[in-house]
């Protein structure tokens, strides 16, 4: 199944699920709908093409901080298993989901755990790829998921992340003016019965990402960059969203400056060494 045929049913089943209507506001604001629909097939499309094109026939698939299991789904539709682990409060909605779906695909390889990565962690060796998405920026301490995604993955197995970009001047703004410093926040888990520690939107730059991956023997491959989502919603009101987006990936690889502070979005694959 395709991206684009993947989000036309999804927004079927937004009209039969107010709780995940709700969480991904795409019936809204119409004049902002062409361009969310660009930033989530840009950073599916993304997933897919990475995990179509490894060497892993079959791959063991761990999504960390799975959520609404979105891209679990869509990648069980295409033939993919995969285990995902999450503390999202909506994790009781997941089978609800599921019911829509199996009308479209085995929804047996959709695989879900409510569970914290740094008491379950994985078995030494034991996964081919790990999706990050959204979710790099929550783990604390991140050394030590860092570490654990290691000790996770096969030799020559990679991680997806699929993160903001920490140097977004927009974005450094509105979350200074929410959180100021406060990079580090513990909550009260109800389901698990106790504190957590999570990163408070604690996004950073590529570089930083860089850095952070090398400490814990990973390497980020250069090619695998991916920026995204420049234009704001406005530009998108009666255009053509392929050729927006076009224009958007020509511009972050001839323009350094805007790729680096005004690019929304930064995708990247870490290889273990």
């Amino acid at each position: 199944m395709t991206v684009a045929a993947f989000f036309d049913l999804f927004l079927e089943e937004l009209t039969q699920h107010d709780k995940l209507r709700e969480y991904y506001k795409y019936h809204d604001d119409p004049a902002k709908f062409p361009f969310r629909k660009a930033y989530f097939c840009q950073r599916l499309q993304y997933v897919f093409d990475k995990i179509k094109s490894s060497p892993y026939g079959k791959p063991d698939i761990w999504d960390v901080g799975s959520g609404y299991s979105t891209t679990q789904i869509f990648l069980a539709l295409n033939g993919y298993a995969s285990h995902g682990s999450t503390l999202e409060y909506y994790y009781g909605h997941i089978p609800k989901r599921m019911e829509y779906w199996s009308a479209h695909g085995d929804m047996s390889l959709v695989k879900v755990s409510y569970e914290d990565i740094f008491e379950v962690p994985a078995n030494k060796n034991s996964e081919d790829i790990i999706i990050v998405q959204d979710t790099l920026h929550h783990l604390e301490p991140l050394a030590k998921s860092l570490g654990i995604f290691r000790q996770a993955l096969r030799p020559g197995g990679f991680l997806l992340a699929v993160e903001e970009n920490g140097n977004n001047l927009m974005q450094r703004i509105k979350l200074y003016r929410q959180r100021g410093n406060k990079r580090i926040i513990e909550y009260y888990d109800e389901g698990l019965g106790r504190k957590v520690m999570m990163g408070n939107e604690n996004i950073r730059p590529l570089k930083t990402w860089k850095k952070e991956f090398e400490k814990s023997g990973f390497k980020i491959e250069p090619n695998s960059v991916h920026y995204l989502r420049l234009f704001p919603p406005s530009f998108f009101e009666n255009k053509n969203l392929e050729k927006v987006v076009a224009r958007e990936q020509r511009l972050w690889k001839k323009h350094p400056l805007l790729k680096e502070y005004f690019f929304f979005g930064v995708n990247f694959l870490a290889r273990k060494n």
